[in-house]
Formats: structure tokens, C-alpha cells, sequence
């Protein structure tokens, strides 16, 4: 195994993530052939194949534990070249070394409203840092960071599983949105039972949000009317706008409509509903550098920079 080395091993994840040979040589900005070379040279070093043959598409048994063992090592590189650059880097006046590297931060669809705002105000304490800003369903933003691809994430719920851990740093409000010329706009303190009748869009089976509703219905005893079923927060704007219905929908995706008048927020007993924003990090891995200062930025000022509005501003 004399040449298993971490070159050997970012190429390997680097299929094993892309699914193919030729996607994985664009990434790497390799021609195919260089990168199965590579491969080749690695499954003789092992004396191990690591891909399903003849397809080669898939990982072998070998493949998937040499893959959980390579995000470690890759991580733990990138951590150690990142610690070193910070002492490459110049002192400013107060002695201090500034942060640099790549900070690669996942976060969960409804995140996203809010997440280049976050930042961008940590990238101008943090001028040489690089960003990268990864937005997917929760699952897969955990999956990620379990498999060491991301190094932090922020979720609308704090994980279940052991491995993980959340550390919560702002509110997350819900509130029922409906057409600014709906007839329940203006009334006060509606109550739950006064929705019965109402079309809900609901988000698809799975979504956070509609396990949120589902569990608000639940905890009111009462059902109402599944009028429509669409999947993401842009499509269900789009149908509360044109009239078809009212949803229960997150105030970070709606900020521009309510500003703008095009949605109304109801006035509903006990909403907004809120849960929190967490950072989420693995248990096995202490953050240092850029990780461990936008970690502490994120908790010290995190709240101020996902805060949402829940009423359209006074005129």
C-alpha cells in the first residue's frame, strides 16, 4: 500500500459522490481516462476491487467501508491545511491571525432565505474565507454531514441521531398565509375550528412543515380539507397568491410577498408556531479554525440575522 495516498483517496470519493467516472473527472478537472488510471492503481494497491463490475457505477462491499474511512481522512487534511494557513496568514493590530479555507455549510431548504445573509456577515469579519453554501432536504443535509462532505449544517429541528449535535440559535416562526382579499383577513383572534372549512396546500408527505401542521391539527382535534398537495415553499406561494387556498408555511419564505401586500398572514389563536434553527455538527469531530469561528459567530449572532417578519411593516 505504498501509494495510498490522499490524492488516491479524492479522486476515489470524488466518483464514489458523483456516481460516475466522467462526472467525477469534471469536478476534478481530469480527463476520464486519468481518473479510472487512478482507480485501477488504487484497487491494485489493495488488491481489492472497490466498484461493481462491469458497470462500475455502483461501490462494492470494499468501496463503501474504504469510503466512510477516506470523508474522515479528507476532513481531518483539510482541517490540518486550513490550521496551517491561519499561521501562514498575517497578525492584524491586535495580534490576532485571520480565519482561511473553505467553510462548507449545508442547510435545509427553508434555510436558504436567510443563509447568505448569514454569510456574507461572516465573511466581511473573514474576508479570506471561502464559502460554500449547500441546500437540500433535511435527510440529506444529515446524511452529508454524517458522511463528512459537510463539516456544519443548520436544521429547523434538532436531530435524532446519536452522532450529532445541535446547538439552537434562533426562533423559527409558522404562521397561516392566505390572499391578501381572503375574507379572514382582518378578523382577530380566529380560532383553529374557523379554518375547518378552508382549502388547505398542504407540502408534501415527509416535508418538516407538513409534519409541523399535522402535528398543530392533531393537538387541535380537528381535521380540514386537503384541497391541494405541492411539493416546495415557491410553488405553494404561487397557489396562496393566485387564490387557490391557504397554507401553514414558514415567515422566512414569505418576507417579500407580505412586504409587498401580495400574502396576508391570519390572525390565528396560539400562531405563530415556533421552532428553533440549530446548528448541527458531528459529536466525533472538534471544529477548530474557520469551522470553530463561524460556529461561535452563528450562536453570538445568528439570531439577529435570521430574524423574519410575521406582519407587514406599519405604513
Amino acid at each position: 500500500m505504498k501509494n495510498f495516498n490522499l490524492r488516491h483517496l479524492r479522486i476515489f470519493e470524488a466518483v464514489a459522490s458523483a456516481g460516475s467516472f466522467s462526472r467525477a473527472a469534471e469536478v476534478l478537472g481530469m480527463t476520464q481516462p486519468a481518473v479510472s488510471m487512478q482507480i485501477r492503481q488504487l484497487e491494485t494497491d489493495l488488491s481489492m476491487t472497490l466498484f461493481d463490475r462491469p458497470q462500475r457505477q455502483r461501490l462494492s462491499d470494499a468501496g463503501h467501508e474504504l469510503l466512510q474511512h477516506a470523508r474522515l481522512l479528507l476532513a481531518q487534511a483539510r482541517a490540518a491545511e486550513e490550521a496551517l494557513d491561519q499561521l501562514r496568514s498575517e497578525p492584524d493590530a491586535s495580534g490576532r491571525r485571520g480565519h482561511r479555507g473553505l467553510l462548507h455549510l449545508g442547510v435545509v431548504s427553508t434555510a436558504h432565505y436567510f443563509a447568505p445573509r448569514l454569510l456574507q456577515a461572516f465573511n466581511l469579519q473573514h474576508p479570506d474565507v471561502r464559502l460554500k453554501l449547500t441546500v437540500a432536504r433535511r435527510s440529506e443535509v444529515l446524511a452529508m454531514l454524517q458522511e463528512h462532505r459537510l463539516d456544519l449544517a443548520i436544521s429547523g429541528y434538532p436531530p435524532s441521531e446519536a452522532d450529532l449535535e445541535a446547538t439552537s440559535f434562533a426562533r423559527h416562526p409558522h404562521c397561516i398565509v392566505v390572499h391578501p382579499a381572503h375574507p379572514l383577513v382582518g378578523r382577530r383572534r380566529l380560532q383553529w375550528a374557523d379554518l375547518r372549512d378552508e382549502h388547505f396546500i398542504f407540502r408534501e408527505p415527509g416535508s418538516a412543515t407538513r409534519q409541523f401542521l399535522e402535528h398543530l391539527l392533531q393537538q387541535q382535534s380537528i381535521q380540514v380539507r386537503a384541497g391541494l398537495e405541492l411539493a416546495g415553499n415557491e410553488t405553494i406561494k404561487q397557489a396562496v397568491m393566485c387564490g387557490m387556498g391557504i397554507s401553514f408555511l414558514s415567515a422566512h419564505t414569505f418576507q417579500v410577498e407580505l412586504e409587498v401586500g401580495r400574502m396576508a398572514v391570519l390572525d390565528v389563536v396560539g400562531l405563530p408556531k415556533h421552532i428553533d434553527w440549530c446548528f448541527v455538527q458531528r459529536r466525533d469531530t472538534q471544529l477548530t479554525g474557520v469551522n470553530a469561528a463561524f460556529r461561535q459567530f452563528v450562536i453570538d449572532e445568528g439570531a439577529q440575522h435570521a430574524a423574519c417578519q410575521v406582519a407587514p411593516p406599519a405604513s
